[in-house]
C-alpha cells in the first residue's frame, strides 16, 4: 500500500494541476520526464491519480499527506536553492517569479547575477488575499518569509522569500516557471541597468521578436 509513496511521488502529487499532462508536471518539477512518468504510473496503479484527458488527484487528503511528508523531510534536510525554486509549485495559490528571479527565468537560467548562496532571497509576486497563506506555507518549510528583504544576520538559514502583493496576477510561463511578463521584467532590468546590461543584450539574442536598444546615456539618465 505504501510502495509508491516516497518523496518523488509526493512532489508529483503536489505539482499536479487538474488536467495536467505528465510532461507538464515534469516541467513544473524540473525533473526528467521518465522519472515523473514512472512515478505517475505507480500512483495511478495504486489509485492516488487517475487519467481522464489529463491527470487528477483522486483525494485531496492524499495531497495533504504528501505535503506533510515534504515538510517533515525539510525539517531534517532543509530545501536547497534549487529545490526552493520548485517549492512554490506545491502551494495552492497562484504566484509568479519577479525582480531578479524574473530575469533568471526569462533568460532561462542564463543570467544569475549577484546571488550569494549564503544569503539568497527568492522574489515572488502573489495575490493580496493569499499573502498570509503563502507566509504560513513557506514557514512550514523553515524558510523566513516577509514583504521586504531581511538582513542576512536576522536568521540562520540562507534562504528567504520576499513577497510582492498584487490585486491581479496573470503570470506568463517559461519552461514551467510562472513569471511576471517579459515587458515588466525588461522595465525592471532598465531600472537597474548597471546590473542587467548584459542580460538585456542576452534577451535580444534569445527572442526574435525583441529589438531592444540597450544603450544608456548616464549623463542624461535616459534610454536612447
Amino acid at each position: 500500500m505504501y510502495e509508491p509513496f516516497d518523496e518523488t511521488a509526493a512532489r508529483v502529487l503536489l505539482a499536479v494541476n487538474p488536467g495536467d499532462s505528465i510532461r507538464t508536471v515534469a516541467q513544473h518539477l524540473h525533473t526528467p520526464y521518465e522519472t515523473v512518468r514512472q512515478a505517475v504510473n505507480q500512483l495511478e496503479d495504486r489509485g492516488y491519480l487517475r487519467y481522464d484527458d489529463g491527470l487528477f488527484v483522486t483525494d485531496d487528503r492524499v495531497r495533504k499527506a504528501a505535503r506533510d511528508l515534504l515538510v517533515t523531510s525539510a525539517g531534517v534536510n532543509p530545501p536547497s536553492i534549487e529545490e526552493a525554486y520548485v517549492l512554490p509549485q506545491f502551494g495552492d495559490w497562484p504566484f509568479a517569479f519577479t525582480q531578479v528571479d524574473a530575469v533568471y527565468v526569462w533568460t532561462q537560467g542564463g543570467y544569475q547575477v549577484g546571488r550569494d548562496p549564503d544569503d539568497y532571497p527568492l522574489f515572488l509576486t502573489v495575490l493580496e488575499e493569499d499573502a498570509d497563506a503563502w507566509q504560513r506555507f513557506f514557514e512550514r518549510f523553515g524558510i523566513p518569509t516577509g514583504f521586504e528583504r531581511r538582513p542576512e544576520d536576522s536568521f540562520e538559514a540562507p534562504l528567504q522569500v520576499v513577497l510582492d502583493e498584487r490585486s491581479v496576477l496573470n503570470p506568463d510561463h517559461v519552461e514551467g516557471y510562472p513569471v511576471i511578463s517579459r515587458g515588466e521584467t525588461i522595465e525592471f532590468m532598465r531600472e537597474h541597468y548597471a546590473t542587467f546590461q548584459s542580460a538585456l543584450a542576452m534577451l535580444n539574442r534569445m527572442y526574435d521578436d525583441l529589438d531592444l536598444d540597450v544603450s544608456y546615456r548616464e549623463s542624461e539618465r535616459e534610454w536612447s
